[in-house]
């Protein structure tokens, strides 16, 4: 494999060479810009020594900029044609740095990586992905689950990086917007044409980089299912939505003193009373 990212006319040789149309249902869309790969290494900080995990690696675009740039990775692919193809062009050169597993992102979304907490110790990771799109928010929700990574360097369809970037008052400020944002804050963002991958999307992508909180903010579990309930009767008032949840008319008194109507509906409610309401439904 050369050491330069793939061009489009490489990767369709590629593909022809091992009998794969790319999968729609996996969100298979190669990027064949070397200007965004770099940007994605740059933005993401990438340091000799550094722990990346790769969600989708795909023709191993992404991974071979990465451990060029000294760093393990940590890669997992769902697809047995292209995992198979990765062991053959980049395990063997890569033995100590590259670490891949074949398996669901979503039920492994670290790729298999674990950290070592003996004596207290854990090294810090990065995410650096081209994140397949039709699991972008079932994984990401399963990452704020678990060990949090320092930094998250994501390419998004830009429909999802709204979501994941929206302020509260505003249509696209969800329920995963509150869970991303009490955890994360938005660093960078670089739109990226549709033209950079093959085969070409309907839609434009965002680099997104998430850089963790100094004192990131868990939700419990029980949390995450309320606020998520309330965000899919989103133009229902909150005070509406709580009629039947005794156990949050403090929480309901908490808004009202803060200044914030019981009539207002979940995407005008601030991260602040989000996190609040985690003292009452714990």
């Amino acid at each position: 494999m050369s050491s330069k990212p793939l061009s489009p006319s490489r990767t369709r040789e590629i593909l022809a060479e091992l009998e794969h149309r790319p999968n729609k249902h996996l969100g298979q869309n190669f990027l064949i810009d070397g200007n965004i790969v770099g940007k994605s290494c740059r933005m993401a900080d990438i340091q000799s020594g550094d722990t990346v995990i790769e969600i989708g690696p795909g023709l191993g675009t992404l991974t071979q900029a990465l451990l060029k740039a000294g760093a393990e990775v940590f890669a997992i692919e769902a697809d047995t044609v292209l995992e198979n193809y990765l062991e053959r062009i980049l395990l063997l050169k890569y033995r100590d740095k590259l670490h891949l597993m074949r398996a669901d992102a979503v039920d492994n979304p670290l790729a298999g990586f674990k950290l070592n907490a003996e004596a207290g110790q854990e090294k810090d990771f990065k995410i650096v992905s081209n994140l397949p799109y039709a699991i972008s928010s079932p994984w990401l929700k399963r990452v704020l689950e678990g060990a949090l990574p320092s930094s998250m360097t994501l390419m998004l369809q830009q429909e999802t990086a709204d979501r994941y970037a929206a302020e509260p008052g505003t249509k696209n400020f969800g329920a995963i917007t509150v869970f991303l944002h009490s955890a994360y804050v938005v660093e960078q963002r670089h739109k990226v044409s549709r033209q950079c991958f093959y085969p070409i999307p309907s839609v434009d992508s965002v680099l997104l980089k998430l850089v963790r909180r100094e004192n990131p903010f868990l939700f419990s579990e029980k949390s995450v299912v309320k606020i998520r309930s309330f965000f899919t009767q989103r133009r229902k008032q909150i005070g509406a939505l709580c009629r039947k949840e005794p156990e949050l008319a403090p929480w309901l008194d908490y808004l009202e003193k803060s200044g914030i109507s019981k009539k207002s509906r979940p995407e005008n409610i601030p991260l602040t009373a989000w996190k609040k309401l985690n003292e009452f439904s714990s």
